[in-house]
């Protein structure tokens, strides 16, 4: 398997989508250079030639996914920590008001569990090794804090959802509940 071969084969068609993804250009271009060294570093274990656009659109996908998990922790982190980036829009702000003092309010060892695996970008799996636990307690654990957090949130703010669970921002009024 030529890399070159791949690469003049794939560069558009993949940039076209990771593109229609990611709006930035450059990270849209940032990502395509990142499959391409994970299909020169992987490529021994693609088995059959003829899965080879699958298994190439597989590792697009999952960067994709990796370049939005870690947006999202990062972006979590500081507005748990009280600190915003310069980019958060009103609609954030209003969200923001009611989600940090329910964390807050949660049982030390739910909110540690929170914080650590939604934000820190700690595993259950890493969680559970840190604070000696089996990975089942620890994945019950991380689902009871996020239970509780979603009943003490939306008990108090009403929000409407779109058909992905996203909060819709014309339903955002502040929040009396702190």
């Amino acid at each position: 398997m030529d890399i070159n071969k791949i690469w003049n084969t794939f560069k558009t068609e993949l940039l076209g989508f990771i593109k229609s993804r990611i709006a930035d250009q450059s990270i849209a271009e940032d990502i395509l250079q990142e499959v391409f060294i994970k299909i020169l570093t992987k490529k021994d274990t693609l088995k059959d030639d003829s899965k080879l656009a699958s298994w190439v659109y597989q590792i697009t996908r999952h960067k994709i996914i990796d370049h939005y998990r870690v947006k999202k922790i990062i972006d979590y982190k500081d507005e748990i920590e009280g600190t915003l980036p310069e980019e958060v829009t009103p609609f954030n702000q209003d969200f923001l008001c009611c989600l940090k003092p329910f964390i807050n309010q949660l049982e030390n060892n739910y909110k540690e569990a929170i914080i650590k695996t939604t934000f820190d970008g700690l595993s259950q799996k890493e969680f559970a090794a840190i604070k000696g636990l089996s990975y089942s307690a620890a994945k019950s654990r991380v689902q009871r804090a996020r239970q509780k957090l979603k009943e003490s949130f939306t008990t108090c703010c009403q929000f409407q959802f779109d058909k992905y669970g996203n909060i819709l921002p014309d339903s955002v009024s502040a929040c009396n509940c702190q």
